[in-house]
Order: C-alpha cells, then structure tokens, then sequence
C-alpha cells in the first residue's frame, strides 16, 4: 500500500469541460499538463487518473502520459467512483486534484503532505480562503486537498444528499464534528477577489495562455505568477469581475 497517492479527478460533466482538458498549453494538453505538474511533487509516492466510463471519457487515456495508470471508474456519483479507485489503488492517504487547473502548484502540494505528516490526528488538510472556506472552492486554481483515505471511506458510506456525493470532500469539511480537519492559511499574495486561474469559461483560457506566454513552462509557480499579476492592474480587475460575475455558492 502507498503512504500517499495522488488522484488527478478527470470526470467531465459537460463537452465544454472535454473541450478544455484537451486544449494545448507549450505543445502539451492541459490534462497533461496538470499530471506533469503533480508528477513534479517530491511527497507522493504515486499518480493516478480518474475518469469515468461513459464513451465520451475515453479520450482521456490518450491525453494521459504513458508511465501514469488511468482508473475508469463505474458511472454514478463522484464520491463512489473516488472510492472505487482507492480500493483499485490502495493507499493511506490521498492528494486529490482536478484536471482543470493548469497551474496547479507542486510546492503547495507537498506542503499540503507534509502538514499531514506533522499532525497524524488529521483527516483532511487543506489550505483555507481568507472567507474562511477549503481554498479549493476559491477560483484561484492552485489548490489541492489532502486526505485520508479512511476518512473517504467514511464519507462514502454517510453521505446521503446528492451534493455530498457528487463532491468528493464536500462532506468530509462540511463536518467537522466527525472528522479532524486542519486549514492552512492561503498564501495572501493570491488569495484575493482579483485573482483568478481556473479555466472554467473562454476569458480564462486567455489569462492562462497570457500568463503562460510571458512565464514560460518552467517559471508557473505561484509565487512567480503572483508578481507577474501585480504589475497587470487591467488583468487582475477583468478577473476581479470574472469572480463576481461566476461567483459560486
């Protein structure tokens, strides 16, 4: 069994979000762009795929770099299909990422590991918005959250409303009764309103390619992207009501 694998969530539920794991960034697909990115941590010790199995998924294997193991998992909601790669891929603790965050941050996720191994009593860590929030349901795009997989298991057999079982943690840090959460404070410099690099609508792939364009494929750490956007007033206000405009609940 694996101290902590790395799961790459590449479920997609519209032919939009398709769409964009297959866009290119520097000669790469995004999808493989953000496994690349996760291979690069030094605190995991493996990397898998998630998909699903419906037809329109396959493409996601092809998208996949060859030396990292792709689970397609049974159809139905995203908490069962995360539970059923863990039985497939055991291991004690799990980093999961979604597949549309190209700039998703190795360094934070290893920070996120090793927070987890000073403090064994935790369930999940995640870096937590200055709302008070998992930083992951922020639009910054950086985040990845870390946690056990017994506690996933816990989850997947309590939960029963249909938007706990469609987001994988959601009732793992929705409960704090049952289960020990610790939150990392987002670094100040990108948890802002006027920062935003998820890829969830077309201005946003803009800003990604802009913000690759001028970093280059070696330089995206999100420290780097941080002083970059500090001397782009007018892209930092265009996301700014970016974040408003699609704000989610």
């Amino acid at each position: 069994m694996l101290e902590t694998l790395a799961v790459v969530q590449a479920c997609f539920s519209s032919p939009r979000l398709r769409a964009t794991a297959s866009r290119r960034l520097g000669g790469k697909s995004v999808l493989e762009w953000v496994v690349r990115r996760v291979t690069d941590c030094q605190q995991l010790d493996g990397v898998v795929v998630l998909t699903g199995q419906a037809p329109e998924d396959r493409f996601v294997a092809d998208l996949v770099p060859m030396d990292v193991p792709v689970f397609a998992g049974p159809d139905g909601d995203a908490l069962s299909r995360f539970a059923a790669a863990l039985e497939e891929y055991p291991a004690a603790a799990v980093v999961r990422v979604c597949a549309d965050y190209p700039f998703i941050d190795s360094m934070l996720i290893d920070r996120l590991v090793t927070t987890a191994r000073a403090h064994p009593e935790c369930d999940y860590v995640s870096y937590c918005s200055r709302d008070g929030r998992p930083a992951v349901l922020s639009p910054v795009g950086v985040y990845a959250e870390w946690f056990l997989s017994s506690a996933l298991r816990r989850a997947a057999r309590k939960a029963r409303a249909a938007a706990d079982r469609a987001d994988v943690t959601r009732y793992i840090y929705s409960h704090p009764e049952q289960f020990n959460l610790r939150l990392i404070p987002a670094p100040p410099q990108i948890d802002r309103d006027d920062v935003r690099l998820t890829v969830d609508i077309e201005e946003d792939w803009e800003h990604a390619i802009t913000i690759f364009e001028a970093l280059g494929p070696d330089e995206l750490d999100w420290q780097r992207i941080a002083r970059l956007l500090d001397h782009q007033p007018a892209m930092r206000e265009r996301m700014a009501t970016l974040n408003r405009t699609h704000a989610k609940g």
